[in-house]
């Protein structure tokens, strides 16, 4: 039987965010215990908080939203990659998936935790983003905030990817994830006229015949 791996961060109200951005919030507006008949919860977020999907508004005047996502990006074979030690994904990296075809790939860097926001984590270099694209790749994720340097002002990686159509996920839990080739499903939410979305992502491993 295949196995399902949760590589979503939980959202609780110690979770990390970029600085300046809003903090995770939860709250009730009804209680069983307190008279109502049922509970009630709700939250205050950045779209942008835990493992979330980057739609090209984000980086784009101009670009499209979360509602206008292509889903079939999100579901199918994903080949996690395992680059700890180095501070960014380079070209050196990319080259050696050129023989496995992969249509989604997930990089794992090891350079965050989720309770602490830290500006040296690893990020995609321009270089890497254009070698990806040339190899057709129709997603890229990241266990970091962002595909770009945390002090990046031009945002390239996001650029290159955006104008190649390429989906983006950032923010996945991938600590306790093996190198390899699962099946991805990590679907945005149909926001309308937003820039991100909170995911639920999962990997199922893929059994052999």
């Amino acid at each position: 039987m295949s196995r399902v791996i949760d590589i979503s961060q939980k959202l609780d109200m110690g979770i990390a965010v970029w600085p300046g951005d809003t903090q995770f919030r939860t709250f009730w507006v009804m209680r069983m215990d307190r008279g109502d008949a049922c509970n009630v919860g709700s939250v205050t977020m950045s779209l942008h908080t835990g493992t979330h999907a980057d739609a090209p508004l984000h980086f784009l005047e101009r670009g499209g939203a979360s509602v206008d996502s292509d889903l079939t990006a999100y579901i199918g074979p994903a080949l996690v990659v395992d680059i700890r030690g180095a501070d960014a994904v380079q070209t050196e990296h990319v080259a050696p998936l050129a023989a496995l075809h992969p249509e989604r790939v997930l990089f794992r860097t090891g350079t965050v935790t989720p309770d602490r926001f830290n500006s040296g984590f690893a990020y995609v270099s321009a270089e890497a983003a254009r070698a990806l694209v040339q190899l057709k790749i129709r997603l890229v994720g990241m266990d970091t905030p962002s595909m770009d340097q945390s002090d990046s002002k031009t945002l390239d990686a996001h650029k290159i990817f955006a104008a190649a159509n390429v989906a983006l996920l950032e923010n996945l839990d991938l600590a306790d994830v093996a190198p390899g080739t699962y099946e991805l499903i990590a679907l945005p939410l149909k926001l309308a006229g937003m820039d991100a979305s909170p995911v639920r992502a999962i990997l199922r491993t893929i059994e052999r015949q």
